[in-house]
């Protein structure tokens, strides 16, 4: 916290260009923040430093949400291929009897099944698509460092087909930079204006299976475009099978500053709209995978979402 005071106060920022003060001060999501805010003028001789200090931040990041990310999501996964109507071959006989244990006859000692569980023969290995569209906007630096993370996890899972857009007023797809975080991280410019329907219609160009993908705007949803455009593509895509979140944040810095009109907007829309912390991610996506109620599971956790206007 002194660190954070000291830079903001005392105008310190830009000594974070030196590889000497890179190195003495605690590396952080917010020292992070500040070094994406600095791309451009962090000179080469501190560039490699700059790098050792994010991916510090980074795999302490990753360290800590990996394997419960990997959990969650291939429970959600195995659990929505489950199939109540499955072929003799795919029944799954110990769930089935779990399931079904009220409908013991003692005098057969038996149970009879009223509901068959089981895993449907899978089609295709890709289950999900999940796409993550990032403002990069200042106010957003914490939750770019941990989208960026997180799309680094997600695209490691085979059956999941992961997409990073971070955007301003221009759009850039992050897809392919996704096995390196840090490497995200360097592609991100902090700042700037914010064209959320512009990004939308970009994600919405590619989304080939919308009933199978899961699309989170993470955005404080100030929007510098056209708002009613805005409005009216996520009501679409709502309407195509698409699962929208809208996320405020994704941090622990708890809910920032936000159009509070736009979020109404958006959860009159049926998109819950809503700050998340890094921890409760894994389990929100999950939901989603599932697609289970996003408003009545974040009641569940605790979170608070923006009601229709």
């Amino acid at each position: 916290m002194l660190q954070v005071d000291a830079m903001e106060r005392l105008g310190l920022r830009e000594l974070l260009a030196e590889p000497e003060l890179m190195e003495a001060v605690q590396p952080d999501v917010h020292l992070v923040t500040t070094l994406m805010s600095l791309r451009g003028v962090i000179p080469e001789h501190s560039k490699q430093t700059a790098r050792r200090v994010v991916r510090s931040v980074v795999e302490e990041i990753e360290e800590r949400i990996r394997a419960r990310t990997v959990q969650a999501v291939t429970g959600a996964l195995d659990r929505a291929a489950r199939s109540r109507r499955p072929r003799p071959a795919d029944i799954d006989w110990g769930r089935t009897i779990a399931a079904n244990l009220k409908h013991y006859l003692p005098e057969h000692r038996t149970v009879v099944p009223e509901r068959l569980v089981g895993h449907a023969r899978r089609a295709h290995q890709l289950e999900r698509e999940i796409v993550l569209c990032v403002d990069q906007s200042g106010s957003m630096g914490p939750s770019v460092v941990y989208a960026s993370v997180y799309g680094a996890v997600l695209a490691s899972l085979r059956s999941v087909a992961t997409r990073l857009v971070v955007f301003d007023t221009e759009v850039v797809d992050l897809t392919d930079e996704m096995d390196d975080p840090v490497d995200v991280l360097f592609g991100v410019q902090l700042g700037g204006g914010t064209d959320i329907n512009r990004a939308l219609a970009y994600c919405e160009g590619r989304i080939e299976r919308p009933a199978d993908t899961v699309l989170v705007l993470l955005s404080d949803l100030f929007e510098g475009g056209v708002a009613e455009e805005m409005l009216a593509r996520c009501a679409r895509l709502v309407a195509s099978g698409v699962t929208v979140v809208a996320l405020l944040a994704l941090s622990d810095d708890g809910t920032p500053a936000y159009d509070e009109d736009h979020a109404s907007a958006l959860a009159g829309l049926g998109v819950p709209t809503f700050a998340c912390t890094p921890e409760a991610f894994p389990d929100l996506i999950a939901a989603a995978i599932e697609r289970r109620d996003i408003t009545a599971w974040a009641a569940g956790e605790g979170i608070v979402t923006a009601q229709p206007g």
